[in-house]
């Protein structure tokens, strides 16, 4: 069953970039609704103090800053609703947003499902924020003088490495193989720093604790052993996944599953009427992490949940039919 009103712009996830759009798009005196998922919030809800997002001299909350933008939205106008969105149809001036048996109409969709990080499976989920975290240049700050693992072998691990350095009193990183993938500047500059053990051919094996995380075990894959080291920080560095299997088929994705847009790609085909956060459908925006493959830090997220607002509300005034 179909609702009667014709929104004027769908945000589909309501994280950095979902809130921010729709402060933007309801500033403008536009019709906005967040469908925010049961999740709301995105990866800050896991989060602890963030201090490297502006205008916070002390730090914030992860999720006080995600409430905040929420509320913030909501006093321009935003409705923000708590469903997960099962379904869409994309195609055509007026776009079809499912929520169980209920459609929503709507004439811009903005997507912002985010993307979240892999993990290593083996309950670690438990302890994040409690010594695990996929962030360390979210988090290095709050492991002064402590033992430290990284797990990874591409330029994200090695940032986060050299994040770490900076603060605790020893860094491992661990590789499952014999050489890393990271570009050879990154690799040159951890292997040369002597704070930053590297034990290559090696995995995590089991993660354990109580209140907050207290070891890990570690196996060599080539002799088996395997040993047990107490750490007080472990941090994954083993890639993201984009939230973008909804939509599959209905946009253009690139090969690991991001959106692609102008902004991105910069092809022809995706960079239609001048509009850099526009998907490969007209009226089908895109931002955050569900777009960018590269930044994932709240900021940019938040950067780039304005600039699909603003492409958005110039696609909308600039529409001569009528819905």
């Amino acid at each position: 069953m179909a609702e009667e009103k014709i929104w004027d712009v769908v945000i589909i996830g309501g994280g950095p970039s979902g809130y921010t759009a729709a402060l933007y798009l309801s500033r403008a005196t536009l019709s906005v609704l967040v469908l925010a998922g049961t999740k709301a919030g995105g990866q800050l809800m896991n989060t602890t103090l963030v201090e490297n997002f502006p205008g916070f001299k002390e730090g914030v909350m992860g999720p006080d800053l995600m409430l905040t933008m929420e509320a913030q939205a909501k006093t321009f106008g935003t409705e923000v609703r708590y469903e997960n969105v099962t379904k869409v149809e994309l195609s055509g001036e007026i776009k079809k947003v499912w929520v169980g048996e209920k459609e929503i109409n709507s004439k811009v969709v903005i997507i912002s499902t985010g993307a979240s990080s892999k993990m290593l499976g083996l309950g670690e989920e438990k302890w994040m924020g409690k010594g695990v975290s996929t962030c360390a240049v979210c988090d290095a700050a709050f492991f002064r003088d402590k033992v430290t693992v990284v797990v990874g072998g591409g330029d994200a691990a090695m940032e986060d490495a050299l994040a770490l350095v900076k603060y605790a009193k020893e860094v491992y990183l661990v590789h499952r193989r014999g050489e890393f993938k990271a570009s050879k500047i990154m690799q040159e500059r951890v292997k040369a720093n002597q704070k930053i053990k590297i034990l290559w051919m090696s995995e995590v094996v089991e993660v354990m604790g109580a209140d907050k995380l207290k070891t890990i075990k570690i196996r060599n894959i080539e002799s088996q052993e395997v040993k047990e080291l107490p750490v007080d920080g472990l941090f994954l560095a083993i890639g993201h996944f984009p939230a973008t299997e909804l939509f599959r088929g209905q946009v253009n994705l690139d090969e690991k599953g991001f959106l692609k847009t102008g902004i991105t790609h910069g092809t022809e085909d995706v960079w239609l009427e001048g509009y850099p956060t526009m998907t490969s459908v007209e009226g089908v925006f895109g931002c955050g992490d569900v777009v960018d493959f590269k930044y994932k830090q709240a900021i940019t997220a938040a950067g780039m949940g304005c600039q699909a607002a603003l492409d958005a509300e110039k696609y909308l005034t600039g529409k001569t039919s009528s819905y």
